[in-house]
């Protein structure tokens, strides 16, 4: 059956694409993870990238050049390569450096395209899973082969949503992997992601930690941003919240929990504009389903009140 939508169809070679380079450096990354390679810092926080993360990246906008040789590429360890502005493709070869670099395998490759500066497709690859999830705007989220159901799952699956806080645990039948959990707890389940920017002693980043360790079941803070976006588009966990988010690895991901239906608020609960360019400090959000995503906001409206009191 051909599932692809209109919109699809719009961008169908662009997905073709970025679904191909994606998976091809996935199979490198998986081939080559627990090798011995070498590793170094960037920036002046000192973050890692290794050389696995230059790897993933020529393959990928190898593809990327060759396909659409006119189009701007931002790319996490390459920068800015020069092409028209009206089309920009977003790069992440692997989210995760710092988990491969210490044996985790929690990583992704993430490859968007954003036009006019909002996000239309957003590729997130899953290698040591084999799982790859993909969103063309206004054509809904798919994984697995198949299109997810609003909120969360695949097609016949429940809504995501947290256990019960306290009592003992009910016995339960196996589920199948991806399974949304179900809606009826009162405790929620986030992830968390901050910039490289953030400083330790950002007192409203420690704020905004605090209450949501406070207030939910768990916080998720992943190294990997883009696996909480495909949790959160497929309803494994509740909600996300970001601090000065990283530029390029948010449109392609946060694309997939919009197809899914979920919503996107500021820390204070206002109108919140998926996009790439402005400092980091544009990039700070609450994101969730339509009936948690006010409990979300709660939490870090309260945090920022804290912080600037």
């Amino acid at each position: 059956m051909d599932r692809t939508t209109e919109e699809q169809r719009g961008y169908e070679a662009e997905l073709g694409v970025a679904l191909a380079a994606a998976e091809e450096a996935g199979r490198m990354l998986r081939a080559r993870f627990g090798d011995t390679w070498r590793i170094g810092v960037k920036g002046a926080d000192g973050d890692v990238v290794t050389e696995l993360d230059l790897a993933a990246e020529r393959i990928v906008l190898g593809r990327l050049r060759e396909a659409f040789p006119e189009d701007r590429v931002w790319s996490e360890e390459a920068g800015l390569l020069a092409g028209a502005a009206e089309r920009t493709w977003l790069v992440d070869p692997l989210d995760g450096s710092n988990n491969v670099a210490i044996g985790l395998p929690t990583y992704a490759v993430g490859i968007g395209l954003c036009v006019a500066g909002a996000p239309v497709l957003g590729v997130v690859h899953e290698p040591h899973t084999g799982a790859t999830w993909h969103a063309v705007r206004g054509g809904g989220v798919y994984g697995h082969g198949e299109r997810l159901d609003e909120g969360g799952g695949l097609p016949g699956g429940g809504r995501a949503g947290s256990v019960p806080a306290a009592g003992p645990v009910p016995a339960v039948e196996a589920l199948p992997p991806d399974t949304p959990m179900p809606a009826s707890a009162p405790r929620l389940v986030v992830a968390w992601t901050q910039g490289h920017s953030v400083r330790k002693d950002d007192v409203l980043a420690e704020a905004l930690r605090v209450a949501l360790e406070r207030r939910t079941r768990r916080v998720l803070a992943l190294w990997a941003p883009l696996l909480g976006w495909s949790m959160l588009a497929r309803g494994t966990i509740d909600g996300f919240v970001g601090y000065c988010a990283e530029a390029v690895d948010f449109p392609p991901g946060a694309l997939l929990a919009l197809e899914a239906g979920c919503e996107f608020r500021t820390l204070e609960g206002g109108p919140f504009r998926i996009g790439f360019t402005g400092p980091d400090t544009t990039r700070c959000f609450v994101a969730g389903r339509p009936d948690v995503l006010d409990r979300l906001v709660a939490l870090t409206r309260e945090a920022v009140g804290a912080a600037v009191a």
